[in-house]
């Protein structure tokens, strides 16, 4: 509890100063306390009271931000400058004391959402400048006192009812507008370090794949070399892409498949079938993981009756692909890299809510399914 109260004591001293300076102008007559709205009284001591304890609050952040302070202090001037004119002249809604007022209020919205003020000045002047002006109009000019008392709730409620709910409108939309787009921004930056991750991952592997068959001077090793280009060149410029063709796709797992079958010499067993609808697209480089996990973690555990069997069919409402291989147990690493972290957290940026990915281990068996929804 002492260390709750030293911590916020500034709002404490910024209730005294604020109380002592309200009964000090009603002892004043600069401003009038009325005994008979509580509520308005308790609304104005609060503003006050906050706008006074947190500068002292933040005295820290105040000192790096000289500028800021001295806008403050100016609006804070203005605003007891138009108390004492309107205290002095005694004039029923003076013209002076509106104006300084006016410009206080301006001011202030100004200081808080400088960029939102600046975007919409031209409708703020729509809307206000012509009350503005019949205000002045009638208030000045008609020479008829009690005529602008009677409208003068009208003309409060014209600038408080339509103007200031809009206002509000606007200012959460371009709220919303900006989260939006902030989180559009991290999900693309997240995104393309996801993509880099998924690179050279693939590519440590493979190379070590050619490596071996260089070593044993293999006449298969061209034939690598040339898919190997074909797969860093869609790898490079396709994946750039947020979406590329589903065949394209899946020659680039067939390549793959290609390269290990070139590189094994035990029994080993791979399928893949699909079948899908022409021109249908996906985002790049998917379902590479989940095959090169399966190769990983599986075909290299076994010494032989290894196998992987892929599906990848797709129709109107989804892409579905699944991928079933066995494994040994006892040899599976226990770490098993960036792979399926990324795959997830890709799809939960490039597809959400509109997929589903299950990975199931039963026995030595490790089955995924994936099934991407084309349409909400």
């Amino acid at each position: 509890m002492i260390s709750f109260l030293k911590k916020y004591k500034a709002f404490g001293t910024g209730l005294l100063i604020t109380v002592s300076i309200i009964f000090f102008l009603d002892y004043k007559d600069i401003i009038l306390v009325s005994d008979n709205a509580p509520i308005e009284v308790f609304l104005i001591i609060t503003f006050w009271w906050l706008v006074i304890s947190l500068p002292i609050h933040h005295f820290t952040y105040i000192k790096q931000h000289k500028k800021t302070v001295y806008k403050i202090v100016a609006l804070i001037l203005l605003f007891f400058i138009a108390l004492v004119i309107d205290s002095t002249m005694r004039l029923p809604d003076n013209p002076i004391t509106f104006i300084l007022l006016l410009s206080f209020w301006i001011g202030f919205v100004y200081l808080l959402i400088p960029s939102f003020t600046i975007k919409y000045w031209k409708l703020i002047v729509l809307f206000y400048g012509p009350l503005f002006l019949y205000f002045l109009y009638i208030r000045l000019f008609s020479g008829d006192l009690e005529a602008y008392l009677k409208i003068k709730d009208r003309i409060n409620l014209l600038v408080t009812l339509i103007p200031i709910p809009i206002f509000m409108g606007l200012w959460i939309y371009e709220q919303w507008k900006w989260v939006k787009t902030l989180k559009a921004e991290k999900a693309k930056a997240e995104l393309s370090l996801l993509k880099t991750q998924i690179n050279p991952h693939f590519f440590f592997n493979t190379l070590n794949n050619l490596y071996a068959l260089t070593v044993k001077n293999s006449k298969q090793a061209p034939e690598v070399i040339l898919k190997l280009s074909d797969m860093m060149r869609y790898t490079i410029y396709e994946g750039k892409k947020d979406v590329v063709s589903l065949k394209d796709e899946i020659t680039y797992l067939e390549n793959y498949i290609d390269l290990h079958k070139i590189r094994y010499h035990k029994s080993v067993t791979i399928q893949f079938k699909h079948a899908i609808e022409e021109g249908d697209t996906i985002a790049p480089l998917l379902f590479i993981i989940l095959l090169e996990n399966t190769l990983k973690h599986g075909v290299e555990s076994l010494m032989q009756d290894a196998f992987v069997k892929m599906n990848l069919i797709s129709n109107t409402k989804e892409i579905h692909f699944t991928i079933t291989n066995n494994f040994e147990p006892n040899e599976i690493s226990a770490v098993k890299g960036i792979g399926l972290e990324n795959l997830k957290h890709r799809l939960s940026l490039i597809y959400p809510k509109k997929h589903v990915l299950k990975i199931t281990e039963k026995g030595n068996i490790f089955t995924a399914d994936l099934k991407i929804k084309k349409h909400d």
